[in-house]
């Protein structure tokens, strides 16, 4: 009894059988097994039937038994079809909720993978099948897709409606998601005004559009859903009002480019002393610091064991320049006679080598290039560095007038207020933009945005007057973006997915399999 319990819990599908044998072959479970039910409905006209005609055995893929493949050898009557008036004289018997026609796999294992399909593709899909001992070719996943049933998309009161990219820059699709539940309930193939308005003619009533500001949705939605209201996104009205704030900014920023400061003087580095030298200075000095305590030549000597003439050199030499030369180094440089020359011509802005190599050897100077490179990279280092105060770029300031002013650093604030310091025009647009974005995220539509744009209008901003324009234009579906709670946020959501998944498939999938996995996966 508790084995029949145990069997009736793991294979709740094979409730309908009488199993027969259960045997294991390698890494292969098989089980053999026949209908209980002593009679069968006939597929055609509905008939139930007792008559049996003959029976043959059926093989069927199950789902896996403790990681084994399982296989059900199920032995299949064939019945008579009692009714005269059915086409049908027999037929044979179908295990409800465990076969169904032509199948080589139970339902169970059919919806195991189904699922694996939608959620993976074909390759990716196979590869897992697989690992869990249910193996299916990448062809076959991607054709169980393609057979899956359109879902019921039912009545869809509240829409969303957006574009995504089938080949970027060249072909666009459409997506129109139920804003309610948040899934999607179509996939077209191009976006034009004409195929969402054959949808919504398709599928009537639909009070309200969420849509960004494409003229194509604008008039899909008039042709096809004329008494729906239509909902700007307040994200894409947002993102509007930043590409003209983008180039407000660009064109008021050379107003804020300081004039370039001097050129400053450049002039000839002294060389730095070489050790040669430094040496030099320091035997000086320890020879003289001797002979002020009386030492001989010959103490001197064994004191700092050198040779007697270097100590009588440095005895008679009253400083160590001296004894150092004319170069610090201790050797004199070629190009001693024109680094004046060489300085005036960096000072003019000829900072090629090879061009004052040239100039030299003209000048009757033989000196290698290199020589030339290391004088003037002592140039380089002996001139003051040119300070440029530091000026935002534009995508910068962009980001700080639309950054909200509580989420904005201390360090950020003190730059907008030094802009909007030095420039009028740039501080009068920070309000009408700060003005919006009240509007925007109170969605005071109805109160404050009439004002707002006349104000936007009779600004000296040619870009805020463009966008102030625009809205006109869209003024209902505006109205009611900034007033409404809708948005098209689950939409654009969305839209990431589809990405995804067309990266899954590598780009490849075309519409109808695409449309198969954004509609039937969850």
């Amino acid at each position: 009894m508790f084995v029949d319990d145990l069997f009736a819990v793991l294979f709740p599908h094979f409730a309908l059988l009488h199993v027969e044998l259960i045997r294991a072959t390698g890494r292969t479970v098989r089980i053999q097994a026949r209908g209980r039910e002593p009679s069968a409905v006939c597929p055609g006209c509905g008939t139930v039937s007792e008559r049996v005609h003959s029976g043959y055995e059926r093989k069927m893929s199950d789902t896996a038994i403790s990681n084994q493949q399982t296989v059900l050898h199920l032995r299949v009557r064939r019945f008579f079809c009692g009714s005269s008036n059915c086409p049908k004289k027999t037929f044979a018997e179908q295990i409800p909720g465990l076969t169904f026609r032509h199948g080589r796999c139970t339902t169970l294992l059919r919806t195991v993978r189904e699922a694996i399909a939608l959620a993976l593709g074909g390759r990716a899909g196979a590869r897992l099948a697989e690992l869990q001992e249910i193996a299916v070719g990448k062809d076959a996943m991607l054709r169980l897709i393609r057979a899956l049933p359109d879902p019921e998309v039912g009545r869809v009161r509240v829409l969303g409606v957006d574009d995504f990219a089938l080949k970027r820059g060249h072909h666009y699709g459409t997506v129109l998601i139920d804003m309610e539940n948040r899934r999607p309930v179509g996939l077209l193939p191009e976006r034009s005004a004409d195929a969402l308005a054959d949808w919504l003619t398709r599928h009537p009533g639909v009070e309200v559009i969420c849509r960004d500001r494409a003229r194509y949705y604008a008039e899909g939605a008039d042709q096809g859903a004329a008494d729906a209201v239509q909902v700007a996104d307040r994200f894409h009205l947002w993102q509007n009002l930043g590409d003209a704030a983008e180039r407000l900014v660009a064109r008021l920023r050379p107003q804020w480019v300081p004039s370039p400061p001097e050129k400053p003087e450049v002039t000839v580095p002294e060389k730095p002393e070489g050790l040669r030298a430094q040496r030099i200075r320091e035997r000086h000095a320890a020879v003289h610091a001797l002979m002020d305590k009386g030492m001989s030549i010959g103490g001197i000597v064994a004191e700092l064991r050198l040779d007697p003439k270097t100590v009588r050199k440095n005895m008679r030499a009253a400083t160590a320049d001296e004894l150092i030369g004319a170069s610090p180094t201790g050797r004199q440089s070629s190009l001693d006679g024109h680094a004046a020359y060489l300085a005036a011509r960096w000072a003019e802005g000829c900072t090629s080598t090879s061009r004052l190599h040239r100039e030299l050897a003209d000048r009757g100077l033989t000196v290698s290039e290199r020589t030339v490179r290391r004088f003037l990279l002592r140039l380089q280092e002996n001139a003051k560095p040119t300070t440029w105060p530091p000026v935002p770029k534009v995508r910068e300031v962009t980001t700080l007038i639309l950054t909200h002013p509580d989420n904005r650093p201390e360090s950020d604030r003190v730059v907008l207020k030094e802009l909007r310091d030095r420039s009028s025009d740039l501080d009068a647009a920070c309000q009408l933009v700060a003005r919006f974005a009240e509007i925007l995220v109170h969605r005071q539509g109805r109160e404050k945005l009439k004002q707002w744009t006349d104000d936007a209008e009779q600004s000296q901003h040619p870009e805020l007057r463009g966008f102030a324009s625009g809205l006109r234009k869209d003024w209902d579906a505006v109205m009611a973006g900034l007033t409404l709670h809708w948005n098209s946020g689950a939409v654009e959501g969305h839209v990431n997915r589809i990405k995804m998944l067309k990266r899954q498939m590598f780009g490849r999938a075309k519409h109808d399999l695409l449309r198969k996995r954004v509609l039937l996966t969850r």
